[in-house]
């Protein structure tokens, strides 16, 4: 009853924003909340189109459910890490911790999401174009990918950089070369390197340094092997339950896969991707294992499952429908560069030790080119098959 009056609401005021009413110029932002609020009624006026249930609001819409695991996880992290810190005794399920968790990282949210939609509502009025759904998952993926003692401006000047560089100027959602929320994290991580490196910025206030407990480093998984103390490395378990210092939704790899069978289950999320990125992580370090030329190299090859961000990335970031490979054979030789090149980069740089994020990019850029010669192999392929029938 409720959703009829505001239907009959809606549609009161639509001619107002409709072209020749008084508000015409604000229609691309009337019709992104009535997308929001309602199921658009728009229809094809010529030629025959397939059509199923799924269009991008409800592919957005999935893709955020996949992700709430991993956000609930990182609050009750950023919490429980916290009052580690400071020698507070807590359990990680507790109110006390997923407090102190909200209100570290809901602002982040807030900004990220005020910033993206901010940038993206201006240029679709400047356009007269739609508003896309496509930064209802970046906004969310961006607080995410970020250290939780991030400065609130940076998350804000870092989104208007993904949105703007990342998306608008290629022409907007479906258009864009490269994932917009790893171009967030790496214009921090290049731009402001003191804010998104080191052991403080991973912990809750730490970054000020009071009150911290003699002896607690803050230290990520991978920070620890980049210094070569891989004797600190915490067992298979606890880095796959994730509770952990690190990126606020990166941590645990449990959420991270529950987030995966979701996209899995409903189509939204390519698995041969994500299957074809964790075989060419394995052989990457199944390689370095046998190389050992130090600790680093000698860490277990299914050990870089659980460490730093590769499961999220393979589960959230590489399956990005715009910036990966669009075949299906494609996807296997993308994913599988992408893993190859993510333990690559991470092991082999010692001043990079993350090598998801520039591997997944450096995948975008590639992606294009292996579908072309994916496309180009079944022509050839066909024409080889009319010759011989010839």
């Amino acid at each position: 009853m409720k959703a009829n009056k505001l239907r009959q609401l809606v549609d009161r005021v639509k001619p107002q924003f409709e072209k020749g009413g008084k508000l015409s110029k604000l229609h691309s932002s009337f019709d992104a909340f009535e997308s929001f609020l309602f199921v658009p009624d728009k229809v094809t006026l010529r030629g025959s189109h397939i059509r199923d249930s799924i269009d991008l609001k409800r592919t957005m819409t999935i893709v955020i459910i996949a992700l709430l695991p991993a956000l609930v996880f990182g609050i009750f992290n950023a919490g429980y890490q916290h009052f580690l810190s400071v020698g507070q005794a807590v359990t990680f399920f507790s109110w006390q911790a997923f407090g102190f968790g909200f209100l570290k990282v809901f602002p982040i949210i807030v900004v990220s999401y005020v910033t993206g939609l901010g940038i993206e509502f201006i240029v679709a009025q400047i356009k007269g174009h739609e508003v896309n759904e496509g930064f209802l998952v970046s906004g969310m993926l961006i607080p995410l990918i970020m250290p939780v003692d991030v400065p609130l401006w940076m998350v804000a000047l870092a989104t208007a950089f993904a949105v703007v560089f990342g998306k608008e100027i290629f022409g907007g959602t479906g258009m864009n070369i490269f994932n917009p929320a790893l171009l967030a994290r790496v214009f921090l991580f290049f731009a402001y390197p003191a804010f998104m490196t080191g052991d403080r910025i991973w912990i809750a206030g730490m970054t000020k340094g009071a009150g911290v407990v003699d002896g607690f480093s803050g230290a990520t998984p991978l920070g620890e092997l980049a210094a070569g103390h891989s004797d600190k490395l915490q067992d298979f378990m606890t880095l796959f339950l994730g509770a952990i210092p690190g990126s606020i939704g990166e941590t645990s790899k449990l959420a991270i896969l529950i987030g995966a069978v979701i996209l899995i289950v409903t189509g939204i999320g390519s698995w041969r991707i994500m299957v074809s990125m964790i075989a060419g992580g394995l052989l990457m370090g199944g390689i370095l294992n046998l190389v050992g030329a130090n600790a680093y190299m000698e860490v277990p090859f299914y050990y870089h499952l659980v460490i730093g961000s590769f499961a999220f990335g393979a589960v959230f970031m590489a399956t990005d429908p715009v910036s990966s490979s669009q075949t299906q054979t494609g996807k296997w030789i993308y994913g599988f560069f992408v893993g190859f090149m993510s333990v690559l980069i991470r092991v082999v740089n010692p001043a990079y030790p993350e090598g998801v994020m520039l591997a997944i990019l450096l995948g975008n850029v590639f992606a294009p080119l292996i579908d072309h010669f994916v496309v180009q192999a079944n022509i050839n392929r066909r024409l080889k098959r009319a010759t011989i029938k010839v």
